[in-house]
């Protein structure tokens, strides 16, 4: 059996309702009439019968990689931020000698499933998540002379893996638990431990800054919170709760000073569940995990959630680009001012926009559609600067 659709591949699916409202936000009178940015470009040349989705920066700007559709497959391209390509990855594991693919249903199998990329910190290196065109899901890492190099093996499904930036050390999810579980692999010794012991299974695992800390999911079906783990702290600690309320927080990612965390949720005063905003919370769990006061610190309503990331933190830490749901505007880019919770329109001319992020630069990435096959594009904003 072929796994076809990306949430597919997902350790414990994370069914994420549909962002659009029934009806568009109406704009009031005091919005801000916009950013025009001092350009916006697609990264590569727009072409028809594939799908690009999902850029991840690399820690300088200087490189882009994304993931490509082309049917049934999806590889991994990597690009200089001018649109030069690098490398595309469409990683299929050699064929055992003697062995016969027809006798092997759902061992191996002719699509390749390539995605969830992240960077090392020094930019030469990444680790994605592969099946390489077999039956299972694992980690591999792509090598500065674009070798690939498999570093996970057990029969259970391994994903969502992030690269520390302080260590070469890589947090993941696997099954192997039973469940999902947040596992750490050390390169250099090659050695693997069990980070979590939880009822509920845990999902996407993201470094703060200093390499100290990891912010993850933890639920099931539309209830998931959001916590935070210290893999290195001594006599360890339990996961510290951010998010203790019966709506579905999803997607936390550290500011770059690492003083904050961002999350989407579903809360809103209408108990609408397939209504989202944005909560930004302090991440040393000083603030209220429910009620009033975790409702208080939504940042930006009437958000369209990304299954692939979470909310788009730029550089100077007090601001975050987001798609807003508007049907009418075709789900324009936002810009949301953390502390006045002011949000702003990005003029970027394109439709259909998801997969918002930003390089260290304030350059934004996003994937956006065009005669309906999604391309990536780039975007510069005039006050862009750090």
């Amino acid at each position: 059996m072929h796994l076809r659709r990306p949430l597919a591949v997902l350790l414990v699916a994370v069914a994420l309702p549909a962002a659009a409202a029934e009806e568009p936000a109406a704009a009031g009178a005091s919005e801000p009439a916009g950013i025009e940015p001092e350009f916006v470009r697609p990264l590569v040349p727009i072409a028809r019968g594939r799908n690009d989705s999902n850029p991840v920066w690399s820690p300088s700007g200087d490189l882009i990689a994304f993931e490509r559709s082309r049917g049934d497959n999806k590889e991994i391209v990597i690009v200089r931020s001018n649109g030069d390509i690098v490398q595309t990855i469409h990683h299929q594991s050699s064929a055992v000698t003697g062995q016969n693919p027809f006798f092997f249903p759902g061992v191996v199998e002719p699509t390749s499933y390539n995605s969830g990329i992240s960077w090392s910190q020094d930019g030469k290196r990444f680790v994605f998540m592969s099946n390489g065109g077999e039956g299972n899901y694992d980690l591999y890492l792509r090598e500065p002379d674009g070798r690939i190099t498999r570093i996970t093996t057990d029969k259970e499904k391994d994903g969502h893996g992030h690269w520390s930036p302080a260590h070469d050390r890589i947090a993941f999810i696997s099954g192997r638990s039973g469940k999902g579980d947040v596992y750490l692999l050390d390169l250099a010794t090659k050695t693997t431990t069990r980070l979590t012991q939880g009822d509920w299974p845990y999902l996407y695992p993201q470094w703060s800054p200093d390499g100290k800390r990891l912010a993850v999911i933890q639920g099931e079906n539309e209830n998931h919170d959001i916590y935070v783990l210290e893999p290195g702290r001594t006599p360890p600690a339990p996961p510290k709760a951010l998010s203790t309320w019966r709506y579905d927080d999803l997607r936390p990612v550290w500011s770059p000073d690492g003083k904050r965390l961002a999350f989407y949720t579903n809360y809103n005063p209408a108990g609408d569940p397939k209504t989202w905003a944005i909560v930004v919370v302090a991440a040393d769990g000083s603030d209220p995990t429910e009620g009033e006061g975790l409702a208080a610190r939504v940042v930006a309503t009437e958000v369209v959630p990304d299954v692939e990331r979470g909310p788009a933190w730029m550089p100077d830490n007090r601001r975050i680009a987001y798609v807003r749901d508007e049907r009418q505007a075709y789900n324009p880019i936002y810009i949301t001012d953390v502390d006045s919770r002011t949000s702003t329109l990005v003029r970027t001319g394109t439709k259909m926009n998801h997969d918002v992020t930003c390089s260290p630069g304030g350059l934004i990435a996003f994937r956006a559609q065009v005669d309906q096959w999604d391309q990536v594009y780039v975007a510069k904003l005039k006050d862009s600067r750090p």
